[in-house]
């Protein structure tokens, strides 16, 4: 029996999909920035770090954005990984950047700590992981290639593919082709 191959069903343009992550990765990295400075500029919350460093804070500001700008870029990894290993892969991409944004929600709620900080941080550490999984999401659509269909047979009198490439059946006047 000769074995016919697996239907191609597309794929992502990893070059759409990776300058989507690095857009991503941008986008998270200012959203921890705009997040610190509301927490400790506006509503003089400490997050990361002891108030006494100031609105800008220390090098822990820079490390956060990093670090948001740095899981942008690796689920953007990961949804490259899925699309080429499993159906359906945005669906496994949004559960797992769901629980992963709770992980990340949970844990300084966690922590020994007042509540403010703690309730800042969760904050910061939601929109930064609703934004990452919606944009690429959004972005793995716009990435997305189908298959193309099996060539088939060519298309009628005066269509592009059709014979005489569009210029309509032998006898039509010119002002009828396309």
């Amino acid at each position: 029996m000769i074995e016919q191959p697996a239907p191609s069903h597309g794929k992502l343009d990893a070059t759409r999909l990776w300058s989507g992550g690095i857009a991503t990765a941008v986008v998270a990295a200012l959203i921890a920035v705009v997040g610190i400075l509301l927490s400790r500029g506006v509503l003089d919350v400490a997050v990361l770090s002891p108030k006494g460093e100031g609105v800008w804070g220390n090098a822990n500001t820079v490390t956060y954005a990093l670090v948001a700008a740095g899981v942008a870029l690796a689920a953007t990894g990961l949804m490259q990984l899925l699309s080429v290993t499993t159906p359906r892969f945005q669906t496994f991409f949004s559960w797992i950047m769901v629980l992963l944004t709770a992980i990340a929600v949970v844990v300084p709620l966690s922590l020994p700590v007042d509540w403010e900080p703690k309730l800042a941080t969760a904050v910061i550490n939601l929109v930064i992981g609703i934004a990452i999984t919606g944009i690429l999401n959004g972005v793995a659509h716009s990435a997305y290639r189908p298959a193309q269909p099996p060539p088939g047979p060519a298309g009628r009198y005066g269509e592009p593919g059709g014979p005489y490439g569009g210029r309509g059946a032998p006898g039509t006047p010119p002002w009828q082709s396309t």
